[in-house]
């Protein structure tokens, strides 16, 4: 999902991850607690989900491996 981040952000997406940017968090953040980790990647979950959901040509082009993977963990978010 930090792929997927770094990737819209490349692209002009900045403002859509306000969010998760005020955690000050990381992967590689390893000196955070696992609770920490887990509501980071649930909050990115879920601005990139809202980021996809749009109707905008950026997000046609996006990779199909990126659609694929982000789709999986919106899946595994809902089963939690």
């Amino acid at each position: 999902m930090a792929q997927m981040k770094r990737y819209f952000e490349r692209h002009g997406v900045t403002h859509e991850f306000d969010d998760y940017k005020a955690l000050s968090i990381s992967p590689v953040h390893i000196h955070r607690s696992k609770a920490d980790h887990k509501r980071a990647i649930f909050i990115l979950g879920g601005e990139l989900a809202t980021l996809m959901s749009r109707d905008d040509p950026i997000f046609e082009e996006t990779p199909a491996h990126m659609r694929d993977s982000l789709n999986s963990v919106i899946k595994l978010m809902g089963n939690n």
